[in-house]
């Protein structure tokens, strides 16, 4: 053994270098165009430091409404909450649309792999939905990922994913997906990521509770042995519109009082911390990263594989798009809104 050992000292496995970033920055809230230029901006200069994977805040298109209660209390909403949303509904992103047009002109002039937090809007309804979009290097927009379950006060003003959205895709530094802020905290979600061999786990966010939150990330890493960042807003009052036409719950009088305090992160597969947390300022947090340690952490843990157990547990996971409208039966049967052996018995029924 000590042979065989001596043998290796001089091993050399070439390493799979990538630099990767993600972006603690506000946006200009409720202002999509505002909000754009500031991404175009701080993604010139992600690839002007060799950048090659970039992701932004949740909801940081056109921003994420902290303090904002919009005027809800059990039993009744106030007209200040509807004019809130109607502001923040008419600087949503729609997808496909300019929006998306203009992040793929960046992505392409500057040959950078996008991941960017959006507030989505649908033609066909009012509803808002927190997205996550991926934009490929070339300019090429590959999908979306819709977040499952909002949080909290964000269930008024957000509708449900599906799950049709739950994709990986690859990538120049290797096969990335996103999760977004709490739904963290669902280990089937985490897991169904797993099963699709993700190895840049985004995570954009809005959330405050510091070190917690820290361990989350960390405990990711390790877990999946993939690499986890995570990337949250850093934001003052003042970077909100100004009573009354934004009346904000936490500060109105303190205009540098802070909202979002960032605690963005970068971490190995080893639970190891590469980059931040930073929660002092806006900054671009930028990491180089070997992808050969995702395969190196799965040595010893590998939760979809060896260390596991198939046999006594099973993850199921509907991945069927669930349509508000359907027009035709065959329809139903895409969505699974109607069983198939069902359909075929009404049919024979009919006969």
């Amino acid at each position: 053994m000590s042979k065989l050992l001596e043998d290796r000292e001089g091993l050399i496995i070439p390493k799979k270098l990538f630099k990767v970033a993600v972006a603690q920055y506000s946006s200009i809230n409720f202002d999509l165009e505002g909000s754009l230029n500031k991404l175009e901006k701080i993604t010139k200069e992600a690839a002007n430091k060799g950048v090659q994977l970039l992701l932004f805040p949740e909801a940081f298109l056109p921003g994420y409404p902290h303090g904002g209660d919009f005027g809800a209390v059990y039993g009744n909403h106030g007209l200040s909450g509807r004019k809130i949303y109607q502001l923040w509904h008419e600087s949503a992103v729609e997808i496909p649309g300019p929006a998306i047009t203009r992040l793929s002109k960046v992505a392409k002039e500057n040959n950078i792999f996008l991941v960017v937090g959006t507030i989505e809007k649908e033609t066909t309804s009012s509803t808002l939905y927190c997205t996550v979009v991926f934009i490929k290097e070339d300019g090429e927009y590959l999908g979306k990922h819709r977040k499952l379950v909002p949080t909290n006060i964000e269930r008024i003003t957000w509708g449900q994913g599906d799950g049709s959205t739950l994709n990986v895709y690859d990538s120049p530094v290797g096969k990335v997906g996103a999760v977004i802020c709490w739904e963290n905290y669902m280990p089937l979600l985490r897991t169904t990521m797993y099963t699709k061999g993700i190895q840049i786990y985004c995570a954009p966010n809005a959330d405050n509770s510091a070190d917690r939150w820290q361990h989350t990330m960390r405990h990711i890493a390790m877990e999946g042995r993939c690499f986890v960042l995570g990337c949250n807003q850093f934001t003052r009052r003042s970077d909100y519109p100004a009573d009354p036409e934004f009346p904000n719950a936490i500060s109105d009088k303190d205009g540098d009082r802070v909202l979002s305090s960032g605690g963005s992160i970068i971490v190995n597969p080893l639970g190891e911390l590469l980059a931040g947390p930073n929660y002092s300022n806006e900054e671009l947090l930028i990491a180089d990263i070997d992808l050969n340690e995702v395969i190196r952490g799965k040595y010893d843990l590998d939760v979809v594989g060896h260390y596991n157990r198939p046999d006594i547990f099973t993850l199921y996971v509907n991945e069927k798009p669930n349509p508000v409208l359907v027009t035709k039966m065959q329809d139903l049967k895409v969505s699974g809104a109607v069983n198939s052996e069902q359909t075929e018995s009404q049919n024979v029924t009919k006969k």
